[in-house]
């Protein structure tokens, strides 16, 4: 559907992007994840039409749209800010675009009654000023404005970022389901792991304007394929070089010279230990309980290392509490000189 082709973009002496490839599926919901500054809004804005290239080629169905006007490209936004008119109804901000066409009435009027059906707006709510919403029932009236003109794409830049944390997991929820329900083609950008890992079919990983790794949000998180990806996705521990030398008097064929990590709750307390290739035993020095699991601190004999383990609601373990605390190969991502993943027989 949409294709970028060795995009380039340049501000002065300063290159955003350099060579971007990626191809987002029909019907596909693509996440571009990274930190601030990163190139993923440069990348969506180079989509839409407000930042030209200075290399490259942006394909939409096999045709290029590299130098096509924005209006013409047939693809919607939905800002962080969302950019509605807060003095103007509700109806009036999703017509907005319809009126720009020069529709007549009877046809406006039956697109932004059945778009605002879809998005749960009410008759009564499309009556209000888009002051009087709420931060989610503005962040709907944004994306009823953008699907109404039947765009053949929906980019959305970080469009949750404003919300509280209860009504962005909501909000994310209701997401997802309505681009499942209109099966558009959707180009969703975030710093928020968590959100990205839950949205998308596939994520583009960046970092300082290049693409570190594309994926599904299986492959990005238990198969790295870099080192910068490996600590942004999620929450990870680096194994010191005693853990290591541990593991490989064990047997382990591990090089010293790489670094080796390993996810949180793939290491294994307790009875999960046994059969693990270095079994040690751990002081718990710390938890956080956050319900579903808690997050135990560690102090081995080799190093301090983080776990996670499913809330039975009956088995916590206290600060001072000594466990079995085991780690496996098999759960472990290893990265050379470069920062790229190696790929263990």
């Amino acid at each position: 559907m949409i294709e970028l082709k060795d995009i380039v973009v340049t501000f002065g002496d300063f290159t955003a992007l350099h060579g971007i490839n990626v191809h987002v599926k029909e019907g596909e919901f693509f996440t571009f994840l990274g930190p601030s500054g990163c190139g993923k809004t440069t990348t969506l804005r180079a989509i839409t039409g407000f930042a030209e290239p200075s290399g490259g080629f942006v394909f939409m169905a096999g045709r290029d749209i590299t130098r096509v006007p924005i209006e013409d490209r047939r693809i919607a936004i939905v800002f962080q800010s969302y950019a509605l008119f807060p003095t103007m109804t509700v109806y009036d901000n999703i017509a907005f675009g319809l009126k720009i066409k020069k529709l007549g009435r009877p046809e406006i009027d039956q697109k932004v009654h059945a778009i605002a059906a879809k998005l749960d707006l009410s008759e009564e709510q499309l009556k209000k000023a888009v002051s009087q919403l709420s931060g989610g029932q503005q962040q709907r009236v944004a994306i009823a404005r953008a699907l109404v003109n039947d765009p053949a794409i929906i980019c959305m830049d970080e469009p949750l970022s404003n919300l509280d944390a209860k009504l962005r997991v909501q909000l994310r929820n209701e997401l997802k389901q309505m681009q499942r329900s209109f099966g558009i083609t959707s180009i969703y950008v975030t710093h928020d792991q968590e959100e990205a890992l839950t949205l998308s079919d596939r994520i583009a990983v960046f970092n300082k304007g290049y693409i570190e790794q594309i994926g599904t949000p299986h492959e990005v998180y238990n198969r790295s394929a870099t080192e910068f990806v490996c600590n942004f996705i999620g929450d990870i521990n680096r194994l010191s070089e005693e853990t290591v030398a541990g593991l490989r008097a064990g047997g382990a064929v591990l090089d010293p010279a790489h670094h080796h990590y390993i996810r949180l709750e793939r290491v294994r307390l307790d009875e999960e230990s046994r059969g693990a290739d270095l079994v040690s035993r751990g002081r718990v020095i710390s938890r956080e309980y956050y319900g579903l699991f808690i997050k135990y601190t560690l102090q081995t004999e080799w190093q301090t290392i983080r776990a996670i383990e499913k809330n039975d609601g009956i088995h916590i373990h206290e600060e001072g509490d000594e466990l079995p605390v085991g780690i496996s190969l098999k759960d472990m991502m290893s990265y050379d000189a470069d920062g790229k993943a190696v790929i263990r027989a």
